[in-house]
């Protein structure tokens, strides 16, 4: 089975929070599309179960956060690939879309 998901005409954004969209879940891995407006962003958190994520920039420039105050630079085409138990978090200097990968979904 094939699936197309088109996230630019299927979310938008949002003034007041971050916009999600579940584009997939399965029992081998979940994929979450964010959109953010400037100056909003995903908190530092983690998860505790074993697995990973990808976090893959699509559109704008922000960083990724992690345990420490300071940010990963984050721009189109960069991909934060860590365990889930670390903790990540996202925050965008401009409207930012990003793409998450989880696996396995929790």
């Amino acid at each position: 089975m094939l699936k197309k998901v088109e996230v630019f005409k299927e979310n938008d954004f949002s003034e007041k929070s971050l916009k999600k969209l579940l584009v997939h879940d399965s029992p081998y891995f979940k994929v979450i599309n964010f959109n953010f407006k400037a100056g909003q962003e995903l908190p530092v958190h983690s998860h505790d179960i074993d697995g990973q994520l990808s976090i893959t920039v699509l559109e704008g420039t922000g960083e990724f956060l992690g345990a420490e105050d300071a940010g990963i630079p984050a721009a189109p085409g960069d991909v934060l690939i860590s365990d889930i138990s670390e903790p990540h978090g996202i925050r965008a200097e401009t409207d930012m879309r990003v793409l998450v990968t989880i696996a396995p979904p929790i």
